[in-house]
């Protein structure tokens, strides 16, 4: 296991939570913004946590996974 990996995991249960990927349980595609935003927090709060203890690599994909997960919860809040 490894930090990317972990992070990787969140973004894609957010994604999920924003129904941009299918559920791979239910193969169906469903919203739940709360849970999206739920797990967009979760990774805000783990990027704080970190600061000052990733190497350049994952604090760089944390801060685009976190980007990308926030312009997309608002697209879709719309």
């Amino acid at each position: 296991p490894t930090f990317a990996a972990l992070a990787t995991s969140l973004a894609m249960q957010a994604l999920v939570a924003l129904g941009e990927v299918e559920n791979p349980l239910t193969k169906a595609r469903q919203k739940d913004l709360e849970a999206a935003r739920d797990t967009i927090d979760l990774l805000l709060m783990l990027q704080e946590k970190t600061k000052g203890n990733l190497d350049r690599e994952e604090s760089a994909l944390l801060a685009e996974l976190i980007a990308d997960l926030q312009v997309r919860f608002v697209e879709n809040a719309r």
